[in-house]
Parts: C-alpha cells; sequence; structure tokens
C-alpha cells in the first residue's frame, strides 16, 4: 500500500522532538496552563518571553520544527495549542492567545465577532489526501471527484462497486463495505476537502455544503488529524481525508484524484506547487482545490496565521508585538526551508511576497511595526 511515487519521509528526529515539544509545552487551553505563566494570562501579557499560538493540526509538524529552529537563534519560546483551526480562531478573537492557525480563512460571522481587524499570513502550502485501508489491494486507486462525491454522501457502499471499478481497471476490488471516516471538531482541512466537493458536486453542495464544520450524511468522527488517520488504520474498508503529512508519517495509502484537466494527480510537493500557480489578492483569502492547473492536485490550500492588524490592546507592549511579527517573517521566508522534508510545499514566490505586504501592514500604535 506504500506510496512509491513520493519518497518525502519524516525523520525520527523530528518526531522525537515533537514528542518531547509537546510534553513540555502544556496547553494554555483546556484545563492546562502554559510553562512558566498563568493560564488565565491575555494574550496581551508581556510577563514571559513566551508567544502563544493555537489552531491548526495540519500546520503543526512544521510549526514544531519551525518554532525550534527559530528557538536556538533567538531565543523565542512559542507555545502552540495543536486544537483545529476552528478552535484556534475561538482562541485569538477571546484574545487568549497571540495567533491562530487556519486552513481556511475566517469567513463573515466569525470575523463579525472580532473587536478588531485581523490578518491573514499565508504559512504553507499543503495537500488533503483521501486515505484509504485495503490490506489487499496493492495499486494506488484512482478516485473521481464524481465518485468521492458519491462515497461521502452515502451513496456508494461498497468497495467493488461498478462506478470504483470503471477508474481502476485491472485492479481486483472487494466487497468490503465502505466506512467513512471524518472530523469532529471544527476544523480547516474539513473546509478544504467540503470547499473542493462543493466545486465538484451539486448535490453535495445543495445537502451538505461547505466549512468548517458541516453535517456529515454518513460516517465517524475523529478530532484532528491524528483522530481520522487513528479511525482509517483501526478500520479496515475506512476512508477519510487526512493532511499529507500525516498519511507519509504513518506509511498510510492515499488515492490518485481526477483534477479539472482529466488527470489523476498523486498528492506530491510538486503537484501542490503546481495548485498554487495563481494569483494571490491582497488579502491572501483565496482557495486553490480545483485547481485548473493540468498538473496540480486538486484538493490543495493555503494555509494561514491570523494576527491582529493593531498589535497594541491590553497591556501588550511593542517589543511582544516585533517579536511576534519577526518570527512569522521568519517562517515565510527562512522557515520554509524545513517544509520539503516535512511534506509540506514551500511558499511559492507570489505568496511570500502577498505574506510580506501583509507583514508590513501591521501596526502598533497606529505605526508599522516592519520599516
Amino acid at each position: 500500500m506504500k506510496q512509491n511515487s513520493f519518497k518525502f519521509k519524516r525523520s525520527l528526529a523530528a518526531g522525537a522532538f515533537f514528542a518531547l515539544f509537546s510534553f513540555s509545552l502544556v496547553s494554555c487551553g483546556g484545563g492546562g496552563g502554559a510553562t512558566g505563566s498563568d493560564s488565565t494570562a491575555s494574550a496581551g501579557s508581556s510577563s514571559d518571553n513566551m508567544l502563544t499560538g493555537a489552531g491548526s493540526s495540519f500546520d503543526n509538524p512544521l510549526f514544531s520544527k519551525q518554532f525550534s529552529e527559530y528557538d536556538k537563534t533567538n531565543n523565542q519560546k512559542i507555545n502552540y495549542q495543536s486544537i483545529g483551526s476552528g478552535a484556534g480562531i475561538s482562541q485569538l478573537t477571546a484574545k487568549t492567545v497571540e495567533f491562530g492557525a487556519s486552513d481556511a480563512p475566517m469567513n463573515g460571522k466569525q470575523d463579525s465577532a472580532l473587536s478588531a481587524p485581523v490578518v491573514h499570513v499565508p504559512i504553507t502550502e499543503g495537500a488533503v489526501v483521501l486515505s484509504y485501508n485495503l490490506p489487499d489491494v496493492k495499486d494506488t486507486l484512482n478516485i473521481t471527484p464524481a465518485v468521492l462525491a458519491d462515497i461521502f454522501l452515502g451513496k456508494i457502499t461498497k468497495w467493488n462497486d461498478p462506478k470504483i471499478a470503471a477508474a481502476n481497471k485491472g485492479v481486483k476490488l472487494p466487497a468490503t463495505g465502505i466506512t467513512i471516516a471524518h472530523r469532529s471538531d471544527g476544523s480547516g482541512t474539513s473546509n478544504i476537502f467540503t470547499t473542493y466537493l462543493a466545486k465538484v458536486s451539486d448535490e453535495w453542495s445543495t445537502k451538505v455544503g461547505k466549512g468548517s464544520s458541516v453535517n456529515w450524511p454518513v460516517g465517524l468522527g475523529g478530532k484532528g488529524n491524528e483522530g481520522v488517520a487513528g479511525l482509517i488504520k483501526q478500520t479496515p474498508g475506512a476512508i477519510g481525508y487526512i493532511e499529507l503529512a500525516y498519511a507519509v508519517q504513518n506509511n498510510m495509502a492515499y488515492a490518485k484524484v481526477q483534477n479539472k484537466a482529466g488527470n489523476f494527480i498523486t498528492p506530491s510537493i510538486a503537484s501542490v506547487t503546481a495548485a498554487a500557480n495563481i494569483t494571490i489578492p491582497a488579502d491572501t483569502k483565496v482557495s486553490l482545490t480545483n485547481t485548473e492547473a493540468a498538473d496540480g492536485y486538486p484538493i490543495s490550500s493555503f494555509s494561514w496565521v491570523i494576527i491582529y492588524k493593531e498589535q497594541k490592546y491590553g497591556d501588550r507592549t511593542l517589543d511582544r508585538g516585533t517579536r511576534l511579527v519577526k518570527l512569522l517573517s521568519w517562517m515565510i521566508h527562512d522557515g520554509q526551508q524545513y517544509s520539503s522534508a516535512l511534506t509540506y510545499a514551500p511558499l511559492s514566490p507570489a505568496a511570500v511576497s502577498a505574506g510580506d505586504a501583509v507583514l508590513k501592514s501591521v501596526t502598533f500604535d497606529g505605526k508599522p511595526i516592519l520599516q
């Protein structure tokens, strides 16, 4: 079941670090206190050297590596809680963290809950893959958009369904029942996936729609990419959507998906980068799903870090706001060198340029932090 065409692997060292990092940086939400600080302190607190963030589990493996490397040269601790994009946005809105990370840009309803404007900084590019558990199928499966929508609508219930077989000539498909695994929490990964389905299926768009949380027609829910990956691994016949890096790390099978040009595309750094060859608006809020690129993987996305445009709030200092903006600037420049080894696509030059412009718009007491 291993993807032979894609050989990027996480290093054991990175995994070991992540375990140590997660253990040492206790969450400042959900009942734990951040090391060296009061768990009830606001994001504006300047009582310690630790910057705080929360959100996307999609981003977490890359962030763990980036934050470790940044701390080595800048003596800057970062406490990041991998709790899902929706929860991260909620914590940013409540100002209990200094940055949120999301695989979907904030929507109108989320914007209306804010006390002040925010900006979106594109931080990485990734892919949502369809991972499946069919131990006896050695070939990489092809999935068309129509079949994918029918599976998640509960209309295709067996793996040997003629519609699946039509795209997989010569593959012996079992009569195993299909079990859907999806996210149970508010999730940018879900937003990417459901946005894609809404684009390629009118029925999905009408009956289910798109968003970080939807009413799934069928299936079992798991929390985070980790939870969905666990359900897939434990359930023969399961299929679910997870971030590419989690599939690679766990040596899980994942499908080729037919793109808009009619090509079956293996999700990879190259095909995600191809999907991002588009014009990026000034606010950076753009979807890469169902890309026009002939060699682009169709379920690709930017992920963003979101911060308040005006950094003077609460008891925040200029120093603290500057440290946050400098961290983000490093992440979209020098920090991109750690992307490929962790199965993330480095930001395109256009995305970096857009991110620079956004960061230069961030102010403290009305004055730009970056000159």
